[in-house]
């Protein structure tokens, strides 16, 4: 099997997996779930402190954050995973700051929550990541507003600002290499527009986080109950996703709304329709994705010829925008199932 960073109690299959369920067993159940759950709280600031002090492995362990509280709710039940959120948030505070302890409880502790329910209550796989993908994104605006809230910083304020700066140090570069004024000025101009593209996309980027986290949560969970030998429910194969057909719809409001507030200087409105339209450009292209699986399974071409296509045309300005446009049209009419009774 390998050797685990967790505690060997939680491999032991003589041990019933959900001894939370049921009738408590007495004095033990309690005992082993105030161990373990003392364990995984430690392993919680771990990961803080990696977070904070090791720069790229730190990534990761933001992302697996609420792990081990999904993991204790299975086993024992939400309140235990509750308790552990909120014990290794407050020696978070204490040992590296206060503001890192309340955001990492308030932005990443409801995903392990919502994740170890829907788990622990045997929902199916569809149902668990789209509510704690709804929980995360909510969970992520909620922490950044406590920040913003505390501090009076705004979001990622501090890494945009640092962006800016680099600039000034390169033009330095661009100079000594010979580049003229105009030049660097209008690279600088490009440069400032791609920044200001971004402040007006962190809402995208913030949605984009919760949905990353959750499904390297739901992988990483669903990886650890059936190595332990627990059913894991199963998402659809790929070439099954399909989408609501709300998003082309939102996808041509959006597209009205960039208009309008560009036209008549709404900034609110071009920044809320921006949003909807990359979100939206997502969708299709995930979409689009998974009908191009489709198709290409039902022929039985090549994996790796169709992969490397679907590659090609993901990175194609020409023919990316086509599949998105596919995808999006694909949640309204549904292609696959016309082509199921055509084929039938």
């Amino acid at each position: 099997m390998g050797r685990s960073i967790l505690p060997p109690v939680l491999f032991d299959r003589r041990i019933l997996w959900r001894s939370g369920s049921g009738k408590d067993d007495g004095m033990e159940n309690r005992t082993r779930s105030l161990t373990e759950s003392g364990i995984l709280a430690a392993v919680l600031v771990v990961l803080a402190i990696v977070a904070v002090y090791v720069p790229l492995l730190g990534i990761v362990a933001v992302l697996l954050w609420p792990l081990p509280a999904a993991i204790l709710i299975v086993r024992h039940g939400l309140r235990w995973g509750v308790m552990s959120v909120i014990v290794a948030a407050l020696l978070t505070a204490v040992l590296i700051e206060p503001t890192i302890g309340l955001r990492l409880a308030v932005a990443f502790g409801p995903v392990g929550l919502a994740l170890g329910t829907g788990y622990r209550r045997g929902h199916s796989a569809t149902r668990i990541v789209t509510t704690t993908m709804v929980v995360s994104i909510a969970a992520k605006f909620a922490g950044l507003a406590i920040v913003f809230s505390l501090t009076g910083m705004e979001p990622f304020s501090g890494q945009l600002n640092a962006m800016e700066e680099s600039f000034g140090q390169a033009s330095a570069i661009y100079q000594s290499l010979g580049m003229s004024e105009a030049q660097i000025a209008a690279a600088r101009d490009t440069f400032m527009q791609n920044i200001a593209m971004v402040r007006l996309l962190l809402p995208l980027v913030v949605v984009t986080m919760g949905l990353l986290d959750t499904m390297a949560n739901f992988w990483a969970l669903g990886r650890l109950l059936s190595r332990l030998g627990q059913p894991v429910p199963p998402l659809p194969p790929f070439k099954e996703w399909r989408l609501p057909a709300a998003f082309l719809y939102i996808f041509g409001f959006s597209l009205l709304g960039m208009y309008w507030g560009s036209t008549r200087e709404l900034t609110l409105l071009y920044q809320v329709s921006l949003n909807l339209n990359m979100g939206t450009t997502l969708a299709g292209l995930i979409e689009g994705a998974s009908l191009y699986e489709f198709v290409t399974r039902r022929y039985g071409w090549p994996r790796l010829v169709t992969t490397l296509a679907l590659f090609f045309i993901v990175f194609s300005s020409f023919l990316m925008p086509i599949l998105v446009f596919t995808g999006l049209l694909d949640t309204v009419f549904d292609y696959r199932k016309r082509y199921w009774r055509e084929s039938k």
